[in-house]
């Protein structure tokens, strides 16, 4: 119980000291934050707390990495917006009283550009590339709780710069299965930059503190999910001179300003992840979500737009799980994420059992 409470005061503690460390100016790293599940990028591409044999959600979540885990591997691609393309693979193994450990690459090619000096003249190719190579522990310490912590190993480098730097997740979970609950809280990216892009200019990493909670219903098969990020920092929402989605009074021509109450909900509102997953059975699951902080972000100022929303379907069939999801930003632009797990455990428990229906067959 001690030990316990120890850990969770240890996360509380990171938390408030990065939120209090990391609250202004822009970050690096900005790819720490892709969607690197499909499953993950159909509820909305932020925390999803579940526990269940999926090793897509072990990079987000890894309070979630458990002994059912092993021997699992899990690969992603995503072809994000322009030439820009990004993937993963994670691979999931046990030590013996040491807990259960993922180890993650993650890569994301920004594709060749052409380089120009002064005057305006090529002076030949370069790329753009980032890449982290994570190691992620996890251990259940009761039947309800559970914790994790994952170090990252970061690595730019964009024509002639580099930079080098990591960051760190830490979280705690818990669990009710009677009443099939889930909750989690993570304190992300944790870290700094300790070799920068410009010497003497250090960024920050993109910390973010966030809460989910999910839990399948009992009588029909949906899981909701709700997830709270950026819990550090409330505002949110900008309403400065330049804002495009201002109206000008009529007679002063002065900016109208939304009331304080409509301020407030909407930076409520850009808190909060909705996501819904139908589970109609143990091979199929749907995911659909909206995130109102990217569809205020995103949206247009001449029409509606579908900003926000995302979906993704999962397949599971005998230990392979496939998933597609996509998120939509704007109009055209609504990246397609790529999934594919295996869990060899599974897979040689289906081989044997397979192998012992035809032996019954034949005697």
């Amino acid at each position: 119980m001690k030990a316990r409470c120890f850990v969770i005061g240890v996360l509380l503690l990171l938390g408030l000291f990065a939120a209090d460390a990391q609250t202004g100016g822009g970050s690096i790293y900005p790819f720490l934050d892709f969607s690197y599940s499909s499953r993950l990028t159909g509820l909305g591409n932020e925390l999803v707390s579940v526990r269940d044999d999926d090793p897509t959600l072990l990079a987000v979540n890894p309070s979630s990495i458990a002994l059912r885990h092993r021997n699992s591997l899990a690969l992603n691609f995503t072809n994000y917006f322009g030439r820009t393309n990004y993937a993963s693979a994670l691979y999931a193994f046990a030590i013996p009283k040491g807990g259960t450990f993922a180890a993650e690459l993650r890569y994301v090619g920004y594709g060749k550009f052409t380089g120009m000096d002064e005057a305006g003249l090529e002076t030949g190719t370069f790329s753009a590339n980032d890449l982290a190579l994570t190691l992620a522990w996890g251990r259940e310490l009761s039947p309800y709780f559970s914790i994790g912590a994952d170090l990252k190993l970061v690595f730019c480098g964009y024509e002639a710069y580099n930079s080098f730097g990591f960051a760190a997740d830490v979280a705690g979970s818990y669990f009710n299965d009677e009443n099939r609950l889930s909750m989690t809280l993570l304190a992300k990216n944790i870290g700094c930059e300790i070799k920068p892009f410009v010497p003497g200019h250090y960024g920050h990493t993109p910390f973010d503190l966030q809460f989910a909670i999910s839990q399948r219903l009992a009588h029909v098969p949906f899981r909701y999910h709700i997830i709270l990020h950026h819990l550090y920092r409330w505002n949110m929402n900008y309403y400065g001179s330049d804002n495009p989605f201002l109206e000008h009074d009529a007679t002063t021509n002065q900016l109208v300003y939304p009331s304080k109450a409509k301020q407030f909900f909407d930076n409520f509102f850009r808190h909060i992840v909705f996501g819904l997953e139908l589970e109609p059975s143990k091979y199929f699951s749907f995911q659909v979500a909206y995130n109102h902080n990217v569809h205020q972000e995103m949206r247009l100022t001449a029409r509606r737009s579908m900003a926000g929303f995302s979906y993704g379907l999962m397949l599971n069939i005998k230990g392979v799980r496939f998933g597609f999801a996509r998120q939509q930003y704007a109009v055209g632009a609504a990246p397609n994420s790529i999934s594919l797990a295996f869990n060899f455990g599974e897979l040689a428990k289906a081989r044997q059992e397979s192998q012992q229906r035809k032996l019954q067959r034949q005697n």
